[in-house]
């Protein structure tokens, strides 16, 4: 609070806005400081044409791979009704999730087979880089 220079020396009832304003530019100034003048927008990638003249045909985005037991009783494997020998199926699902983004598997296997026959395609899938195996039962809709 001001007293007057001459009279009474009684309190004045005014408010001295001086100091306000200066606590004000501080802060404005402050502000202006710390937030940045140019904002930066987001990072996109923009698609770009394809460099190859053919088109690829789209990719399946399930992989099913089924282990089904043969008259003999031994192994026989699928993928996507694709019949695919014993000895290539680990070098076939490697071909396959090498390009994809999505590395996820479903297993589906005959209940005649042991599960260490199922068991030996999982880890064929872990080995190929999948993420996520998922295994199909009759249960879920997957029998026959």
């Amino acid at each position: 609070m001001a007293m007057s220079s001459g009279g009474t020396g009684s309190a004045v009832s005014e408010i001295n806005v001086t100091p306000l304003i200066d606590v004000l530019l501080v802060l404005l100034i402050i502000f202006m400081v710390i937030v940045p003048v140019t904002p930066g927008g987001l990072d996109a990638l923009i698609p770009q044409p394809p460099q190859h003249a053919q088109p690829q045909p789209p990719e399946p985005t399930t992989i099913v791979v089924q282990v089904m037991a043969n008259r003999a009783g031994a192994a026989t494997y699928k993928i996507n009704e694709e019949p695919v020998p014993g000895d290539k199926l680990g070098p076939r699902l490697h071909a396959i999730y090498a390009a994809r983004s999505e590395k996820v598997m479903f297993v589906k296997g005959d209940a005649e087979l042991e599960y260490s026959q199922i068991a030996g395609v999982i880890d064929l899938g872990k080995a190929a880089g999948v993420d996520s195996i998922g295994v199909i039962t009759p249960r879920s809709g997957g029998g026959r």
